[in-house]
């Protein structure tokens, strides 16, 4: 982590805790700054903020109120699901006080380059391919941002030696100052979140932000199937590598079913290893961001024709209406939940569980679970999984296998949630093995979606 001595002894709002406020304010503390977190939830309902005020740092919680603001807070660092029109966030601005998001914390502490990538679709695929890409081909690409992993944590970790590979959403791109990504990758541009920024216009806006410190030593990919990225294509200081399947470009394109980089064959599309057009630009935005970044010509296609191939192990499923779904069928065991669960914001995680009986109680899965948006349990060890979810204060509901338990965790998901299949328990109790299960799961999801 690079040591920096700006928010030393300077006063700090972190508003809106969740698993990135409660890693920001954490890293803010360990840079010498004096934190005070706000959050509306209520503090004996609260394990973040009562973790925090152990730790030293001020919490005031169970509403936001505005006199807070009067105590000459000299920086605010929201979450970035807390919209500009929030009272705080609102007074913040009018008193001039600058309010970040974390990936703006992430960029100043960071050791390692980042790729950051955004876009309205694809940016979970996208981000995903990349990193793999970068593994084997023999560099090291961290996930971190949206996708799950707070990015003020995992920048404390990462060395030169790493790249931080960064999915960015549009409310965290309108927290940014002095954030500069030597690789930026918009995925493509659609009217969204348009109740949050007013307008298109400011969507894209905000977007756009992802380029704003960048130079002519810096790269960005662009959708060249849209004619809005050849436009913005002229408004950057930064090199512009386009990527294209309805025309050669100057970049990578698709021509006769074959992927190429400027003019060099690396693959054919029906090759990858997830099917679907939207599949082969996210696989072109990837070639760009391998060829650039030094990756071998058999390294990219090894790994885009083995991607999703790495099933029921966190595997990333799809997106329907701004809710993530994650096959960990291969998760038999409570440890391998905990592992899993350690990734997401629990108040935005609906949980499937339970399986085959095997005596085990829950209770050493309690803290893992604890703040759960809600659970979808099933399966032999169901009495004992609902137990743990009782002591941990968790909503749970019922469900008579993989198929149902996913329709039912939609059903009580919201935009930005995530259902994840992490069932802590083995799979023999109705299913042949793991992979049956998590295929079950794989396939509800793609009925769901139409």
């Amino acid at each position: 982590m690079k040591s920096i001595t700006q928010l030393e002894n300077k006063k700090v709002l972190v508003l809106g805790l969740a698993k990135s406020g409660e890693a920001a304010a954490r890293l803010l503390a360990k840079l010498g700054a004096i934190v005070t977190v706000n959050d509306g939830k209520a503090f004996e309902e609260n394990p973040s903020a009562q973790s925090l005020l152990e730790e030293g740092v001020k919490v005031v919680c169970g509403g936001h109120p505005l006199e807070l603001l009067d105590e000459n807070f000299e920086l605010m660092v929201k979450n970035p699901g807390i919209r500009y029109d929030n009272p705080m966030v609102a007074r913040a601005l009018e008193k001039e006080i600058p309010v970040w998001t974390e990936v703006e914390l992430a960029y100043l502490v960071s050791e390692a380059p980042i790729i950051g990538i955004t876009g309205s679709n694809g940016k979970t695929t996208t981000t995903t391919m990349i990193a793999d890409v970068l593994n084997h081909g023999g560099k090291s690409g961290v996930l971190s941002g949206n996708i799950g992993f707070p990015a003020s944590e995992v920048a404390q970790s990462v060395t030169n030696q790493d790249t931080l590979v960064m999915e960015l959403s549009s409310f965290q791109l309108m927290g940014i100052e002095s954030f500069h990504p030597h690789i930026a990758v918009i995925t493509n541009l659609m009217p969204t979140h348009i109740d949050y920024h007013g307008s298109f216009e400011e969507y894209v806006a905000a977007k756009w932000n992802i380029q704003n410190e960048m130079t002519s030593d810096d790269f960005i990919i662009l959708n060249f199937n849209q004619d809005l990225a050849k436009e913005l294509a002229t408004q950057t200081n930064a090199q512009v590598v386009p990527f294209s399947t309805v025309e050669k470009v100057d970049g990578a394109y698709l021509e006769n079913g074959g992927l190429y980089f400027k003019g060099e064959l690396l693959m054919h599309a029906d090759e990858l290893g997830v099917p679907g057009s939207h599949n082969v630009e996210n696989a072109l935005a990837t070639i760009a961001v391998a060829k650039l970044s030094g990756v071998s010509n058999q390294a990219i296609k090894e790994t885009l024709s083995s991607f999703g191939g790495v099933k029921h192990r966190l595997q990333f499923v799809d997106t329907i209406d701004d809710v993530k779904f994650y096959n960990d069928s291969k998760s038999t065991n409570i440890l391998a939940t905990q592992k899993a669960l350690s990734g997401f914001d629990n108040s935005k995680v609906i949980l499937i569980a339970g399986g085959l009986d095997r005596g085990n109680e829950f209770d050493e899965l309690i803290p893992d679970i604890t703040g759960l948006k809600k659970m979808v349990i099933l399966g032999e060890s169901a009495p004992r999984v609902k137990r743990a979810a009782d002591k941990a204060g968790v909503t749970y509901l019922d469900a008579k296998d993989v198929a149902d338990a996913t329709r039912i965790a939609f059903e009580q998901a919201s935009a930005g949630d995530v259902v994840l299949l992490s069932p802590a328990n083995a799979s023999w109790d109705m299913y042949k093995n793991f992979e049956v299960r998590g295929d079950e799961f794989i396939t509800t999801v793609e009925r769901l979606k139409g």
